[in-house]
């Protein structure tokens, strides 16, 4: 299948999955989440591939979702509450798409991944990031708790404290913390990043597939098992965007980025 937003390219046992919106900072709408859960999908039944590479064209690996998709604000405009409550739904797909693959998932991150960029991270099985990445979680500055489903994924990479400061604080956090913290596995120089997933890739792809497989699926498993809790969080996140506090910070946003302009 072809797609519009984003590319996927698979080489033997290696595949690579890149977000194209450049010119956004890869940011998410609702039709990139939507096309990057139909190509993770793709791979339910794929025995080739056994690593997928995730990585953002363009300066930044992805800055969140879109506050500019027009088709998510119309929706949240003129749609029932009910279904503002099943948008949540579609961040909720993608990252559970990824916690499901029987591949193996490395991220390589650059610039900035921020909001859903970040949770598409925590999603995967590792990450190497450039030194001059930075990750954060900025929700809050918009009044906006963290939905999808993300947060038992940031508290198991990072514990209570730090997955406290991130989401709470709302800051973007520098790699060298990040990687003292266990978010990322790795920090390299911007020009060897491709080099070194390219190589931890090649490094797991070489391993027997069924049981990495098997182990992935477990250790996941594992994580997971507090996770149940967190089918309030879309519905946290609907009433959060009905708020005052969110439109004023919504309209602070937009309203910089033009005068930017």
């Amino acid at each position: 299948m072809s797609y519009k937003l984003l590319s996927l390219e698979r080489d033997g046992h290696i595949a690579c999955l890149t977000l194209r919106r450049p010119e956004r900072g890869n940011a998410l709408s609702l039709a990139l989440m939507r096309e990057i859960t139909d190509a993770v999908n793709s791979f339910i039944y794929d025995t080739v591939s056994r690593v997928v590479i995730f990585k953002g064209e363009g300066k930044h690996f992805c800055v969140g979702a879109d506050l500019k998709d027009e088709a998510r604000w119309e929706a949240e405009n003129n749609d029932s509450l009910l279904m503002k409550t099943r948008l949540t739904q579609v961040g909720r797909d993608l990252i559970e798409a990824i916690l499901k693959m029987n591949q193996i998932s490395i991220a390589a991150v650059k610039g900035a991944a921020a909001g859903g960029g970040a949770c598409i991270l925590s999603a995967c099985d590792f990450r190497v990031g450039a030194k001059d990445c930075v990750i954060g979680y900025p929700e809050v500055k918009l009044g906006m708790n963290l939905s999808w489903g993300a947060l038992p994924l940031c508290y198991n990479l990072v514990g209570p404290a730090i997955a406290k400061r991130m989401v709470i604080g709302g800051g973007l956090e520098k790699a060298d913390d990040l990687l003292s913290w266990g978010f990322l596995d790795e920090t390299v120089a911007a020009e060897q990043l491709t080099f070194r997933a390219s190589g931890m890739a090649e490094f797991y792809a070489n391993k027997p597939p069924m049981a990495s497989q098997m182990i992935k699926r477990g250790i996941n498993a594992i994580q997971m098992m507090s996770s149940s809790v967190m089918h309030m969080d879309g519905d946290q996140n609907t009433l959060a965007i009905l708020s005052d506090e969110f439109k004023k910070a919504r309209d602070e946003f937009l309203n910089k980025n033009k005068k930017k302009k």
